[in-house]
């Protein structure tokens, strides 16, 4: 069964709004055995919905269209449907219904704009949005059915996931085929590296199908398998997946597709151990991402965001003398840093970050992008130093604080 997406609106076409859904509607069809053959965008203009509607519907077996369902008057999703068509629009019963409902449960008047917003075209079958205004819908145009559904992506979501896949598995009626996959999480490779060491899977595992996502700062690399055997497929993704793990060594983060910092806190939570972290050029971005994870008080104590070099010394307890012989950005003053806050919280783990986050402040002994990272342990303490060639303070940012994680990681792990 072959697909295509649509995306609508001019934010979309002018780049006002990023696309997420098109993203996602690609990812769960595809996940269930559907090929999704192209991407479209498209403006408000009606006579451009309507040829790209006509278009889609001559060599498609089903589509999904995103947007332009809403009450206003550049919202002409289901009038371009409707001509495509050929056929009018007419008030839907059931969808007024869900439109009025919605209003009067929020206590708000209902609009001529909002009575446009169940005017589907004829023939249409609606489908019901429970967490917003605009019902969608589904016609066949031509040979294709289309299935038209709101632009906002958590309304989209619900609607996709409730109505949309549910249908598209029983036109399919082929309840027992399967198209699964594993995502693998690798950090401190380049892509091309990545692609060189897994580039063999596909030769090794004909029935398998490799692909590579670049999500910086990290490098994913998913492995699919499609087939009528769920426990086959999945035996042989598994071998798949195990040896791609193989080939990526100590890069690899996760088996199933978890971020570096849910990886560190499964780890701190397996020791018993804690964790707490002194920043200066991440500015708190290392904690924001340890706590980001759900149950990180189990092992997250404290941060301190000690910028100026008064405060690692008023906080943290790094000597002025240090900080004066060696500078802020240095092994010493990480390495004081990581035992300042370590001795201070109490934690099993002190990690530290100070660097040269840029654009500017750089220097030939010290560039932008050189970040050292002090890991204090109950052990030892240690630091290292990293260097990035990102010009863009924020891709620093983000780059040393993945440093940071994975030198916690490679401790917890001892490799």
């Amino acid at each position: 069964m072959q697909a295509e997406l649509l995306a609508t609106g001019d934010e979309i076409r002018t780049g006002a709004l990023v696309d997420s859904n098109t993203a996602h509607i690609s990812e769960q069809l595809t996940a269930v055995g559907i090929h999704v053959r192209r991407h479209h965008c498209c403006g408000d203009g009606q006579a451009d919905l309507v040829a790209v509607l006509q278009e889609i519907a001559a060599r498609s077996d089903l589509a999904v269209v995103t947007g332009g369902l809403g009450p206003t008057s550049d919202d002409r999703s289901a009038a371009a449907a409707a001509e495509a068509a050929g056929v009018p629009l007419v008030l839907d019963t059931a969808a007024f219904k869900v439109v009025e409902r919605f209003f009067k449960k929020a206590n708000r008047p209902l609009t001529a704009s909002n009575r446009k917003q169940a005017e589907l075209p004829q023939g249409a079958e609606f489908l019901d949005n429970p967490v917003g205004t605009a019902p969608g819908f589904i016609v066949p145009i031509g040979g294709c059915r289309f299935f038209f559904l709101p632009g906002v992506p958590y309304e989209m979501k619900r609607m996709l996931a409730d109505q949309v896949l549910p249908r598209i598995q029983a036109l399919r009626g082929d309840a027992e085929h399967c198209y699964l996959s594993r995502t693998l999480t690798t950090f401190g490779l380049p892509e091309s590296q990545v692609g060189d060491a897994v580039a063999a899977l596909e030769d090794r595992f004909p029935d398998l199908t490799l692909g590579l996502r670049a999500k910086f700062p990290v490098i994913q690399v998913k492995v699919y398998g499609g087939g009528s055997d769920r426990k086959g497929v999945a035996r042989r993704l598994a071998e798949g997946a195990d040896w791609v793990a193989d080939q990526l060594g100590r890069h690899l983060v996760s088996r199933d597709g978890e971020s570096l910092e849910a990886v560190v806190g499964h780890l701190l939570r397996q020791r018993g151990a804690t964790i707490a972290v002194a920043e200066s050029c991440t500015g708190g971005l290392l904690a924001h991402r340890l706590t980001n994870v759900s149950g990180s008080s189990d092992y997250f104590l404290l941060s301190a965001v000690t910028y100026a070099n008064s405060a690692k010394t008023a906080v943290l307890g790094v000597g002025a003398d240090t900080l004066a012989d060696h500078g802020a950005v240095s092994e010493a003053t990480a390495r004081a840093m990581a035992e300042g806050v370590r001795l201070r919280s109490g934690a099993d783990y002190g990690l530290a970050t100070t660097g040269i986050a840029g654009p500017t402040g750089g220097t030939e002994e010290k560039p932008v992008g050189t970040v050292w990272i002090g890991l204090a342990t109950p052990e030892r303490t240690a630091a290292k130093r990293r260097n990035f060639p990102f010009g863009r303070r924020l891709m620093n940012k983000q780059m040393f604080t993945m440093a940071a994680l994975e030198t916690l990681r490679r401790e917890l792990l001892a490799i």
